[in-house]
């Protein structure tokens, strides 16, 4: 794969996904993995595009009033830490490759579920659990600042099975904690990165992300099916966590 043919998959993969209001870590890490980008730079990479592309979208939902910060503060409460931790966790290349494979299997298992969404009045009767919310925030930062990835396509599909929220406020709160546990990781893995770093390999990939998000979240939500999208999405992510396994499990 050459450089440039890296830089358009990074531009549609923040385009699409962008859509969807996901940053599209576990995609970049997939591309990188393929590319075989050097490995300590490529979660620092990921989480970098992450809060490129959701940045303008937390906004937006703050702006507007989504983020419900009640039951918003929990779940990052505990994931902030959580992902600093997991993102200075030390694991040898082949563990993180295999780690990165099986959670581009299961987040494309739950980007392919359809869901029955509530509406604000069944949200509203819905009784809070701060405790339940705070261990699964911590679960999905920990595994997110390993990885590389800042959680949302973990935590949306599981918070709509939940019925936790409406689906533009579950969307806020997916948006918000990608940039917070991405911002986490980022720490976590600067104390821990050893040797230098391409800061033009980064910046150029920084920008196809910030362009391709940018039409992304101006688009996407008019133009696509969502269910479409992000179903279309799931296969791609399927198939590159395969990819990923097979190639480091020596099948």
């Amino acid at each position: 794969m050459q450089y440039w043919e890296v830089l358009v998959l990074f531009l549609a993969v923040a385009f699409v996904y962008s859509s969807v209001g996901f940053g599209g870590g576990s995609s970049y890490l997939a591309i990188l993995a393929l590319y075989t980008f050097p490995f300590q730079e490529m979660r620092l990479i990921a989480l970098i595009c992450n809060i490129i592309v959701v940045t303008g979208g937390t906004v937006i939902f703050i702006r507007n009033k989504q983020v419900n910060w009640k039951k918003v503060i929990p779940l990052i409460a505990v994931s902030i830490p959580m992902s600093y931790l997991g993102a200075k966790t030390k694991i040898s290349q082949d563990t993180f490759f295999i780690t990165l494979g099986c959670s581009l299997m299961l987040a494309a298992i739950l980007l392919w579920i359809k869901f029955r969404y509530v509406t604000e009045d069944e949200a509203v009767a819905k009784k809070d659990n701060y405790l339940r919310d705070g261990a699964l925030g911590g679960a999905i930062g920990f595994l997110s600042g390993m990885v590389g990835i800042g959680g949302g396509i973990f935590l949306s599909p599981i918070l709509n099975l939940m019925k936790w929220d409406t689906p533009k406020k579950i969307a806020a709160t997916a948006s918000l904690f990608i940039l917070v546990n991405s911002i986490s990781g980022i720490a976590g893995q600067l104390s821990a990165l050893q040797g230098s770093l391409d800061y033009t390999h980064i910046g150029l990939l920084c920008a196809a992300v910030f362009l391709g998000g940018q039409i992304g979240s101006r688009m996407g939500a008019v133009k696509f099916n969502q269910l479409v999208v992000r179903r279309v999405t799931a296969v791609v992510v399927f198939a590159a966590g395969a990819e990923v396994l097979v190639k480091h499990l020596h099948l």
